[in-house]
């Protein structure tokens, strides 16, 4: 995570877009009389919203965590996709 002045930003836009998008970092963006601003790539953005969208719903997340666990411990079979 990158913090920096609003100036600083508008100065080199380019470079920050490049360290969030190529980089994934995160940068904050500050301002003077505060009300930050976050940079961050859309891919990074998109998986921030799926992960919240996956955990707001407990059940679905726990038997999620209970799949990943079984995968782990050798329990998961291998198939074939079918074609459309």
């Amino acid at each position: 995570m990158i913090a920096t002045t609003y100036s600083s930003v508008r100065q080199n836009f380019k470079e920050y877009c490049d360290k969030a998008t190529i980089d994934y970092e995160t940068i904050i963006i500050t301002r003077a009389r505060g009300d930050n601003v976050v940079m961050m790539s859309e891919a990074e953005y998109n998986n921030l919203l799926e992960n919240l969208y996956v955990r707001r719903n407990p059940k679905q997340y726990n038997e999620l965590l209970q799949s990943i666990e079984q995968l782990k411990q050798g329990k998961g079979q291998k198939r074939e996709l079918l074609d459309e």
